[in-house]
């Protein structure tokens, strides 16, 4: 008889905490989290930080006011984080949820880690990203048009070109030449451009008369008083005196006769300029053209 005391006692504590936890069940999900918050001494502002769930989202949730979140994806998914950010059951109380407010039910099996879906509220919307990208583009276009056009002049007309002649043997012009250095006494060379065919004459005796081939000179002898050039190619000859250019004997190919071959005639005069069909630069002979003596 003394046993069923014990018994009773056992009975009864057993079905003490059956009911206790059968009662747990019955409180609302809202009052549930509140609780387990309140139980770790957190505010809404510790959860609110710790899941990044909305203030007013953490509030709904605990009022149990499913309508006024986005959407029951969304009321979910806050609810799971939520619970799990109090130390409870996370997947066990986004079922219980999914039974309340409908949605499919998950395995109650570990799934994987859960991202918070985007609160809507803070995304911006879509039109405003279309014409962020529109902008973007054409700031970049004026910016690679601005690099592509800085430093030009849009005044400037098309730029010109200005041609600059070729320097050439012939002296300038007497109107702003200097005065011509003192050549007399100096003898002339001839240096042939091409194959030219000329006759060097003095006072009526002839001192030359044949073909020079490219490159070949002919030197005026220095006892010449007044020598005296014909040729038929004057284009082909260039004279020289005392290492100084005196330019061709003309530009261009004619028959010319008694042109004074003394150096202070040919400096005075302009030279006309070189051919462009004109052969190799000029080469020294192997040996200078020997010019027999006049004939007394």
């Amino acid at each position: 008889m003394t046993a069923l005391p014990g018994l009773a006692g056992m009975v009864e504590g057993e079905s003490m905490s059956d009911y206790e936890e059968g009662e747990e069940r019955f409180v609302p999900i809202g009052e549930r989290l509140r609780r387990a918050r309140e139980a770790r001494a957190m505010s809404l502002d510790d959860v609110a930080s710790q899941t990044r769930i909305p203030m007013r989202h953490l509030q709904h949730i605990e009022q149990e006011d499913w309508d006024a979140l986005p959407a029951p994806t969304y009321a979910i998914g806050f609810t799971r984080n939520y619970a799990a950010a109090v130390g409870l059951d996370g997947p066990a109380i986004a079922n219980e949820l999914r039974d309340q407010i409908g949605g499919p039910r998950r395995r109650a099996a570990p799934a994987p880690e859960y991202y918070e879906p985007a609160d809507p509220a803070r995304a911006p919307p879509r039109s405003l990203v279309i014409i962020a990208i529109v902008v973007a583009v054409l700031l970049i276009g004026g910016y690679v048009l601005w690099r592509n056009t800085l430093g030009a002049d849009p005044a400037a007309g098309p730029e010109q070109t200005i041609e600059v002649p070729e320097a050439t043997g012939a002296a300038p012009d007497n109107r702003q030449a200097t005065a011509a250095p003192d050549l007399s006494g100096q003898t002339v060379t001839l240096t042939a451009l091409g194959e030219v065919w000329l006759s060097v004459s003095d006072g009526g005796t002839t001192l030359f008369s044949g073909n020079l081939a490219t490159g070949q000179t002919y030197t005026v002898p220095a006892t010449a008083v007044r020598p005296l050039l014909r040729t038929g190619r004057p284009q082909m000859l260039r004279a020289s005196a005392a290492g100084r250019d005196l330019g061709l004997i003309a530009p261009e190919e004619r028959t010319l006769d008694d042109v004074s071959l003394l150096p202070q005639d040919l400096a005075a005069r302009t030279p006309g300029p070189a051919p462009a069909q004109a052969g190799p630069p000029p080469r020294q002979p192997d040996a200078p053209l020997s010019v027999p003596p006049p004939t007394p």
